[in-house]
This record gives C-alpha cells, structure tokens and sequence, in this order.
C-alpha cells in the first residue's frame, strides 16, 4: 500500500494534512476552518444571530453554521456574500484569512519571529527585536 493510501486509511485526512517534521498528532490548519472561524469572530464582534447573518447574505443558517465550523468549502459567491453581509471586502477578509494562516502554519511548525528572526547572527532585527504584527481589522 502506498503511504498517501496508508494517510488516508489509518488517519482519515488527507495526507498533506500530515506534517513530516517531527509533530505527530497535529494537523495544519486548512484555509476552510480559518476562514470560518474569522467570519464566526467577525459575526459575533457584530452582535449578529447566525439567523441573521444567513438572512442577510441569501443562505441558509445550516449552510453558514457548517462554513464557519470548517465543514464546508465554501464558492467565492458565498464568499462574497457572507462578507458583503458583513461590511466588509472581499480582499480584506482573504488577507485577513491569509494572515492568520501563515500566523497558525509557524506556530504550527514551531517557529518563532521573535526568536527565529530577531536573534539570527546578522539578520537586520536581531539587534531590534521583533517587527510588531499588525492587523487589517479591529477584530482579533
């Protein structure tokens, strides 16, 4: 049996979900469950009902329940909508979404800006210390 059959046999994920690198039993976030998550954040932050939300950008609340538990991939039109109901832009909520994925996949890794970076012989930080993370949005 191959090892990418092997993965998906005995730990039912998808085989690059595995990580190679030493951190058995932890997986790397996907796009789908950081997206959802940040729109559950957004959503709250608002004081909107998961209801009200689905009203607003045209879908059901069974739908929008499974996009922000990470069930669902959502299309870019729900996307689109969910956002737009939401007030905020497409753009800003894919590289707010981004951002917290590469902050996630280095944590998951166990790499360290602060320590990584800043303490390198040479490394134009190292004498500065870590560059602050900044934020599209009030919303952490």
């Amino acid at each position: 049996m191959s090892e990418r059959a092997w993965d998906q046999t005995t730990s039912g994920q998808a085989p690059w979900r595995q990580h190679r690198c030493g951190t058995h039993g932890r997986q790397e976030p996907l796009w789908r469950e950081v997206l959802g998550a940040r729109l559950r954040r957004l959503r709250k932050h608002q004081g909107l009902t998961l209801h009200e939300l689905a009203a607003e950008a045209g879908i059901s609340p069974q739908y929008l329940s499974e996009i922000e538990r990470g069930r669902k991939e959502p299309s870019s039109e729900m996307i689109a909508a969910v956002s737009g109901a939401l007030g905020i832009g497409l753009v800003d909520l894919t590289a707010e979404v981004a951002d917290e994925l590469r902050r996630d996949t280095l944590s998951f890794i166990g790499f360290s800006p602060a320590t990584d970076f800043a303490t390198a012989p040479g490394h134009p930080g190292a004498d500065v210390g870590p560059a602050p993370v900044v934020s599209l949005s009030a919303v952490a």
